[in-house]
């Protein structure tokens, strides 16, 4: 399946119920249609992973997720040898007095696929959509590793030689600003910028996610996300956190959000003990209703 047009992508994602803008559709459209890794930036919990997994299954392709972390190594987002099989074969051949050349270890038998080699490797009708996700996580030299399949769909495993993608991957990284990611790395994508969704359209995505929350209380826990935004906190809200705490406010049966209410849900919203102060104060300050 492709996408014929950002406005396919528009009603593909809003089918998943992902109300994506103009923006985001248009971005999605040209890296697939020029076959470029599409980069998401923007502060956590703006959807920037919710879109790749969504892209996925508008293509109807299966999402292949390589979540960075600090430290992260070859080993664990390209290839692996598995050593107990390798070591298996040793004592195998120990005990059959048959003598293994190193060639025979390092073969395709015992090689381990991680995230990135499986998407190269992968057999399928159409290739899967690759989710690296949280790139700004890993360390600088894990984005020397991404250049050679970023830039020419291709992971090389020095005992086996390269294996090159026989369709061009379908790849989103996301990145959170923790860290300016190398020139390099962003020359080999197309590049998009995920801002914090309008009032309009946060509501829309709002009565969508949680439909057993009346309407009044989504655009008043809208308005009040909007104006805790405005404010010095350590992690502004995004929409995943105004997602669950309008779900928490639904479950404590909230209608009509009042100033207790926001302080019985602030775990929901607020993420850190100075935050949780600054809501506190904005919610006794700020006129409901």
């Amino acid at each position: 399946m492709t996408l014929s047009s950002a406005e396919e992508v528009r009603r593909r994602f809003d089918a998943q119920d992902y109300l994506a803008d103009p923006g985001t559709c248009t971005a999605v459209f040209l890296a697939l249609r020029l076959g470029l890794p599409l980069l998401l930036e923007g502060e956590p919990g703006v959807g920037k992973t919710t879109a790749a997994k969504v892209l996925a299954g508008a293509l109807d392709v299966p999402l292949i997720r390589l979540q960075c972390y600090e430290g992260l190594s070859a080993a664990e987002a390209l290839y692996d040898w598995n050593y107990q099989r390798q070591l298996l074969a040793i004592r195998l051949a120990e005990a059959r007095h048959e003598a293994l050349a190193e060639s025979d270890l390092f073969s395709a038998e015992f090689l381990q696929e991680r995230p990135i080699l499986a998407c190269v490797r992968y057999d399928g009708p159409a290739p899967p959509v690759l989710l690296i996700d949280e790139v700004d996580r890993a360390d600088d030299e894990f984005e020397a590793l991404l250049l050679e399949f970023l830039g020419e769909g291709s992971v090389t495993v020095p005992e086996l030689g390269t294996f090159t993608a026989k369709q061009p991957p379908v790849v989103v990284l996301t990145s959170n600003r923790s860290r300016d990611l190398h020139d390099a790395l962003r020359r080999r994508c197309l590049y998009h910028w995920l801002e914090f969704p309008a009032p309009r359209r946060a509501v829309e995505i709002l009565r969508r996610t949680v439909p057993q929350a009346n309407v009044s209380l989504i655009e008043s826990a809208t308005t009040f996300v909007g104006h805790v935004r405005t404010l010095d906190v350590d992690k502004a809200p995004g929409i995943a956190e105004a997602i669950n705490w309008v779900a928490a406010l639904s479950v404590l049966g909230v209608t009509e959000l009042v100033r207790d209410d926001v302080i019985a849900s602030l775990g929901a919203l607020a993420k850190t003990p100075d935050d949780r102060d600054v809501v506190v104060r904005a919610a006794e300050s700020y006129v409901f209703g």
